[in-house]
């Protein structure tokens, strides 16, 4: 139950209330036909939900009452009168079995926590069944550690895993991985650490979604993959009226770690796309959920477990061998940690050292306030003979590294950014995303009659909700263009006959074709878009029964004039985070790639103004074009906007599922 209005409903809907008199119908919204929550007024005069007009105006462009044009931008917050007049409306507890009361709407939630016996009751009962599980059984936690890869604890580095009651395990994320934003830190004006939100937590579930007809979308949108800079399947929208909507438990930010017992957590976006198609009429989905932040205390006690104190001694064959270590700093315990153990290198290899053990001194020299970069200075200038002591707390390493790992050569990734290590976790040797060489022009030029039709129907415009470009979304076998066999379906549409089409909306660009498909020839201009990153041909047969549109992978691949950039402004208060963590960014060793939204954090900025999606590639920040930085030169420059930051971003629609 929603601990706010204490009845069911799916995440992302509205929360219900039993109103004690009937609402007058100034105050019904009339998208959803319940009284108004968070009121929201168009130019036209019309007031909304928030939420109904949010999910709203995604489809569509103009007013729900009048049909005028609208975006969500114009429209504001209704009036403090309005606001109040719907939150002194009287509702009905909800428990009415155990509770009468009446109050007013605004008070409900303070009622339910503080009050209400029935509230009371049903967390006691909610306890009970939970407690026999984390008294009676180890397993859970440990399968959460076998289960959990690497990349879904990247918003913050190291982590440990603590048993809850519910058996899930929980990751627990201190400082910044390489090219994010740490949601979990931020400094005040006095430089000193938030008192209060120290470490995000996350939570691994796994969730059972049932179909009737096994061949049903699932109804949501992903984004990610071992060959994007964002390496893990992240959601980034649920489809409304949807399997996954219904179900309710699914959320945008999740991370899909399994499907049906197969981990994707290391697999390509084009391999993902096929396990969650999957027809079937159960889907198994372990997921990796964001929580929020979690308070100093709560941290503190679920880390009072006992420790143990372990030296291992590595031995380097000559002073540059590298050991393979990632070392990191956290934002609520002192010292170095390390984050993680490169694969093929010396420290693995020997497996003795282990993910999360802090590191209490190297060669006799104590670290237990020191840093990574001191560390790596002691490891690089030692001839032969490394002697690590470590604290090591039973039970929370993380499971084996998944193939994601990298091999960089350096002995440890130095910090240079309150904790953020420079170095990325990938291997060089793989085919990243890069921008240059993914898609190749073409003309097409045709002579045909002038009844024939082209053959073909198209998808996009810049009137639908990403802005996209017109693409090719069939290619019929009566028209002339299938004759010819040189335009495909994913192909996007430069010009026809010299008139561009690339600014054109949906309607504009049917118009277009329609009118010059009547002369004798035809003239095309066309992108078609190289999968560079896929092994994969097509996904033509998996495709069957969906809606086809291209993959988010294929969007990846435009070049920057074809690019709809947008302007997001969030604002915060001096002790709140931005909320969202990115990756990518300059390297050496693959050049530019641009950057991604990969985690917006529950309960901040980010997450609150709703306009940021997990897979949005950020463009520039307060104007400042982002090509070319390094993370550790775009995270002090997010981190330096104590306020207010305007973040120009590229939103792709991800891979329907």
């Amino acid at each position: 139950l929603c601990c706010e209005c204490g009845q069911a409903h799916p995440l992302l809907d509205n929360h219900l209330y039993n109103f004690q008199d009937e609402v007058d119908d100034e105050l019904i919204c009339h998208i959803c036909l319940q009284p108004l929550l968070q009121p929201m007024d168009t130019p036209c005069g019309h007031t909304y939900c928030f939420k109904c007009l949010e999910n709203f105006m995604q489809e569509y462009n103009f007013c729900p009452m009048d049909r005028k044009k609208l975006s969500f931008q114009q429209c504001h917050k209704s009036s403090l009168l309005v606001r109040n007049l719907l939150d002194k409306l009287i509702v009905l507890c909800p428990f009415k079995a155990e509770c009468q009361q009446t109050m007013q709407r605004c008070e409900l939630e303070a009622h339910l926590q503080n009050r209400c016996p029935g509230f009371k009751k049903y967390k006691c009962e909610l306890q009970r069944k939970k407690n026999p599980i984390c008294k009676g059984k180890e397993d859970p936690p440990a399968r959460g550690e076998t289960n959990t890869p690497k990349d879904p604890e990247v918003p913050s580095g190291g982590s440990s895993l603590v048993a809850e009651s519910s058996g899930a395990a929980v990751v627990s994320l201190g400082t910044a991985e390489p090219g994010l934003v740490n949601p979990a830190f931020e400094e005040t004006e006095e430089g000193e650490n938030l008192p209060q939100r120290t470490s995000l937590v996350a939570e691994t579930t796994t969730i059972e979604i049932h179909r009737e007809d096994p061949e049903e979308e699932l109804g949501m949108r992903i984004v990610g993959g071992k060959d994007t800079p964002l390496g893990n399947i992240v959601v980034q929208e649920v489809l409304r009226d949807s399997v996954i909507a219904a179900d309710g438990r699914i959320a945008p930010g999740d991370h899909i770690l399994e499907v049906n017992g197969v981990n994707i957590s290391s697999v390509t976006h084009c391999q993902a796309v096929s396990f969650l198609r999957h027809p079937g009429p159960v889907l198994h989905l372990m997921v990796l959920q964001e929580k929020g932040f979690s308070n100093k205390t709560a941290q503190q006690d679920s880390s009072s477990t006992a420790r143990e104190v372990i030296h291992v001694t590595l031995v380097k064959r000559d002073r540059s061998e590298p050991l393979g270590i990632k070392l990191i700093r956290k934002t609520d315990e002192a010292g170095i940690f390390i984050l993680d153990l490169l694969e093929g290198g010396l420290a693995a290899k020997n497996g003795k050292l282990s993910r999360n053990d802090r590191v209490l001194s190297i060669n006799g020299q104590d670290l237990r306030q020191g840093t990574p970069e001191a560390a790596a200075q002691i490891i690089q200038t030692t001839e032969s003979r490394v002697n690590f002591v470590i604290l090591r707390q039973p039970g929370v390493q993380l499971g084996e590294p998944v193939e994601d790992g990298s091999t960089s050569n350096s002995s440890s990734s130095s910090s240079s950014n309150g904790g953020s290590p420079v170095h990325h976790r990938r291997r060089p040797d793989q085919n990243h995303y890069r921008r240059k060489s993914n898609y190749q022009k073409k003309t097409v030029a045709i002579k045909k009659e002038p009844k024939e039709s082209l053959g073909i129907t198209i998808g996009g415009g810049r009137d639908n909700k990403n802005k996209l470009p017109i693409y090719v979304t069939s290619v019929q076998p009566i028209g002339c263009l299938f004759r010819d066999g040189r335009i495909k379906r994913g192909d996007v549409l430069l010009s026809i006959n010299g008139i561009d089409l690339t600014h054109l909306n949906y309607y504009e660009a049917v118009s277009a074709l329609k009118s010059n498909a009547a002369s004798h020839s035809v003239t095309l201009k066309a992108l078609e878009i190289l999968s560079l990153n896929s092994p994969e041909p097509s996904l033509d047969i998996r495709e069957q029964g969906f809606s086809w549109s291209p993959l988010w992978i294929t969007w990846l691949g435009l070049p920057s004039y074809l690019h709809f950039c947008q302007d997001i402004v969030l604002s915060k208060g001096n002790l709140e985070s931005w909320g969202f963590s990115i990756v990518g960014g300059f390297e050496e060793s693959k050049g530019n790639q641009p950057f991604f939204i990969k985690t917006i954090v529950p309960g901040t900025p980010a997450f609150r103004d709703r306009k940021l999606k997990c897979g949005d590639e950020i463009v520039a920040v307060n104007g400042v074009p982002a090509i070319g930085m390094s993370n550790s030169q775009l995270i002090p420059m997010l981190k330096e906007q104590r306020n207010k930051v305007t973040l120009t971003v590229v939103s792709w629609p991800g891979s329907l599922v």
